[in-house]
């Protein structure tokens, strides 16, 4: 037996993997037991889980990964503040404390983690792969193509922004590179911070706001921020941006180019001119991404696509890749920021320098995604009682009826089952669930549960089976990565007069169609259909919903509030449970109806 750990850490989304003669076992992100989203810290906990969950010391592990090359990062550092001096300064008296004292000696503080988990750790078996490499092995070695493109789009790893790989059999070789400081994904950040959103974490708003808008604004991007050639590649116009020396993302050239500052989250409300700017940067990005599809299709032939990277978890530009049949297969990992490339890490240490033969799943290789802690029921009912919480135990058959029958009356339920999803979506095992036919479901998702704005969009899980009869959507989403439009016949139709009456966020007080709670605003959705060989209870829970409301939809949002990382444990679950207006929590076969529980725990 030989088994691999990947880690990444020390940037965001701290995370640990396992893969065990080439499968992957388990992984999980740390930020899901320290509860501090987007956590970058040395991933203990994960891998103490890993340790656990395959009952193996970490002597015992072959190989441990670290998922980038710090000395090569290091190195862009000192070139890009020396390029830029003194200008950088400030950035460089910054970092570089940081850097001398732990990044640069990273291996040692590595080896000395390891030791204090396991006395026996072997410092040899420490290896370090590249950042793009480790997200191009997440992407290839877990899909289901012999053979296949791999594009890999994110801020930055030690150079490299956007990547080309040739994937085929066990090999993968980089082909062509984009070098920092062009950035496609640290372009998205920067207006993500011009919006008055966290970076690297609040780029999933600017998507959902960008529909809200117009791109009037995308010929001034293209004439001043961006140069796009005809085959996608591109150079960013560095007079207009901050990141590579300085502390902020954009500066006053920025500003001065759209005629206003970075807006103040805590003064200033989003107005059409934010939603204005969301949409032009995602019709630049998707533009941009769709050349280098064509390029690359008409460059190598090939028929298969995956993508890596934080750019590929814009499931909008995912929608578009496939809208537009530039590839006949495209597969997306489901982890694709940096908590993916510790999974991509240890699959490149077992195919690329093993040289290890593949064995290829015709589904994929990542288990449904469901590689994180799961609780028997044992351990369950403890920690209720502990709690002293009131939960009734139902058989298997009567908890999808009471469920689905609850949802159906407009109850919100937390849905907590099996193995907690590694990645950025919930799949259905720790997943808040609704009625998608509740014309006020949205609004009380968004301000009286997740707390969050009232413009985010809620996502639809469905039977796969049935996808194409709800939407336009060309291929399987299990991993909810794709954007599609809700079928013209689920439409309502509306006037172009009344369409008019309604600006920015007034958009969402029209009723689009019979599933308005996960219809946006332009009629899109970002689907997750469900397969009962990948996750068998919440297929059979939407199938009973099926049964009882004619429409194999439930409406699926992350088992968490607004700056917290999605619910791990029972004790997270409970807890999220009474401190939101969710009315019944489901743990396994346990329910709980808040009415029935002492409203001073947890508030």
């Amino acid at each position: 037996m030989s088994a691999i750990i990947g880690i990444s850490a020390f940037y965001h989304d701290s995370a640990a993997a396992i893969i065990i003669d080439g499968k992957v076992i388990a992984a999980a992100q740390e930020e899901r037991f320290t509860r501090k989203k987007h956590d970058s810290s040395f991933p203990i906990n994960s891998i103490k889980y890993l340790l656990f969950s395959t009952n193996l010391k970490l002597s015992e592990i072959s190989y441990i990964v670290f998922y980038d090359k710090p000395l090569l990062k290091f190195e862009r550092l000192l070139d890009t503040y020396i390029a830029s001096s003194p200008r950088g300064f400030n950035s460089f008296k910054k970092s570089m404390p940081l850097w001398l004292r732990d990044k640069l000696f990273l291996k040692n503080y590595l080896v000395n983690k390891f030791c204090e988990i396991d006395k026996n750790f072997n410092k040899e078996k420490l290896l370090f792969t590249e950042h793009h490499l480790s997200h191009a092995a997440s992407a290839f070695y877990p899909s289901p193509f012999k053979k296949a493109l791999i594009l890999v789009i994110d801020g930055v790893g030690e150079w490299a922004t956007t990547s080309v790989c040739l994937g085929s059999g066990s090999s993968l070789k980089i082909l062509k590179e984009i070098k920092y400081p062009h950035s496609i994904g640290l372009l998205y950040s920067a207006f993500t911070y011009y919006l008055g959103f966290k970076v690297n974490g609040g780029e999933y708003k600017l998507m959902g706001l960008a529909p809200y808008g117009k791109p009037i604004f995308k010929e001034i991007i293209y004439e001043n921020l961006i140069n796009v050639k005809n085959d996608g590649s591109f150079r960013i116009n560095q007079s207009f941006f901050n990141y590579s020396t300085g502390l902020t993302m954009t500066n006053n050239n920025f500003n001065s180019l759209f005629k206003r500052n970075v807006r103040n989250p805590k003064e200033e409300n989003l107005t059409q001119f934010h939603m204005d700017v969301a949409s032009s940067i995602q019709v630049v990005v998707e533009e941009t991404i769709l050349k280098i599809c064509k390029s690359l299709k008409n460059e190598f032939s090939e028929n298969n696509l995956c993508l890596a990277g934080g750019v590929a978890l814009n499931c909008v530009v995912n929608g578009k890749i496939l809208d537009t049949n530039i590839f006949k297969n495209i597969w997306v990992q489901p982890a694709a920021g940096d908590a993916g490339g510790a999974l991509g890490a240890a699959l490149a240490v077992w195919y690329i320098k093993l040289k290890k033969i593949r064995q290829i799943n015709p589904n994929d290789g990542m288990n449904g995604s469901l590689l994180g802690p799961s609780y028997n029921e044992s351990f369950i009912k403890s920690e209720l009682d502990s709690f002293g919480a009131n939960y009734k135990y139902l058989s298997e058959k009567k908890l999808y009826k009471v469920a689905a029958t609850e949802i159906s009356r407009g109850k919100v339920v937390g849905w907590f089952q099996g193995k907690m999803e590694f990645g950025p979506r919930s799949l259905g095992n720790r997943s808040i669930l609704a009625d998608p036919r509740d014309i006020e479901m949205q609004k009380k998702l968004n301000l009286k549960i997740k707390f969050r704005e009232s413009f985010r969009p809620f996502a639809p899980s469905i039977l796969q089976e049935y996808s194409k009869e709800f939407f336009d959507l060309k291929s399987k989403s299990p991993y909810m990565l794709f954007v599609a439009d809700i079928n013209k016949k689920m439409r309502i139709k509306i006037s172009n007069e009344i369409e008019n009456r309604y600006f920015g966020i007034d958009k969402l007080k029209l009723i689009r169609s019979k599933l308005p709670c996960i219809t946006h605003v332009n009629f899109s959705a970002r689907i997750q259909t469900v397969d009962i060989k990948n996750n068998k209870k919440y297929y059979n829970l939407i199938s009973q919903f099926y049964k009882i409301t004619g429409y194999p939809v439930l409406v699926n949002t992350s088992f968490n509030v607004r700056g917290e990382p999605i619910v791990c444990s029972p004790y997270d679950a409970y807890k999220c449970f009474m401190s939101t207006n969710i009315d019944i929590l489901i743990l396994e076969n346990f329910i709980l109806y808040k009415d029935d529980q002492y409203k001073n725990l947890f508030t």
